[in-house]
């Protein structure tokens, strides 16, 4: 009787693992191929704005992850992507990085001047980890409550130029009410925004910029 038992226990044991690996290398094809959708998150210029929500949201977890060689991939090939800390873009003072400057944020320690300070006018020079992390991804725009799509969900003092800057652009924010939203005194809420311009009969991400209230 006890071998019987054996060949039995043997087949069970042989299902378990199968079914262990099975699940492994359906997790390893799921990963790659999420990966890839990452890595490639271009969109033809003639999607619609669900779609564009979407493609803008794997950017935002891209930001979120400091993937800078899959935020390098989106970046415009022609004119790159501009880091606006307001709301309004300042060409002459914001910077502008092409995908191969991108590609290598993770390694970069130079100091940069990115604009000037509302308020007292000094030069924003920081550091592209320092720079992310007060002026693009200060807070988890991954879990923003509000999206909007071609439209500016709130404004603070500064002037929104995104549309006299860069005609035709489509762009998301990526809002996040402030802890007081119901109140006229809701100076925390914060906006990330991300635009996006035809090239190629595809779009292309061309400017990150930060708003709030006090911007």
């Amino acid at each position: 009787m006890k071998k019987p038992v054996s060949c039995v226990l043997c087949i069970i044991a042989g299902v378990i693992v199968g079914f262990v690996i099975a699940g492994v290398v359906y997790a390893a094809t799921g990963f790659s191929l999420f990966k890839e959708e990452r890595d490639k998150p271009i969109v033809s210029s003639k999607t619609g704005n669900t779609q564009l929500a979407e493609v803008a949201l794997r950017v935002v977890g891209i930001i979120k992850d400091s993937d800078y060689q899959a935020l390098s991939q989106i970046a415009h090939p022609e004119f790159g992507v501009v880091f606006s800390p307001y709301a309004t873009i300042t060409l002459s003072t914001n910077k502008c990085f092409q995908a191969e400057q991108i590609a290598v944020f993770d390694t970069d320690t130079k100091l940069y001047v990115w604009g000037v300070y509302t308020g007292s006018g000094e030069p924003i020079e920081l550091t592209v980890a320092d720079y992310f992390a007060h002026f693009v991804f200060d807070r988890d725009y991954t879990a923003a409550s509000v999206i909007g799509v071609n439209q500016i969900i709130r404004s603070g003092n500064a002037l929104e130029n995104i549309t006299d800057i860069f005609h035709g652009v489509r762009f998301v924010d990526f809002h996040i009410p402030g802890s007081d939203k119901d109140s006229a005194e809701d100076y925390d809420w914060s906006t990330l925004r991300l635009g996006f311009e035809e090239y190629e009969d595809n779009l292309w991400l061309t400017v990150i910029l930060h708003s709030g209230w006090a911007e």
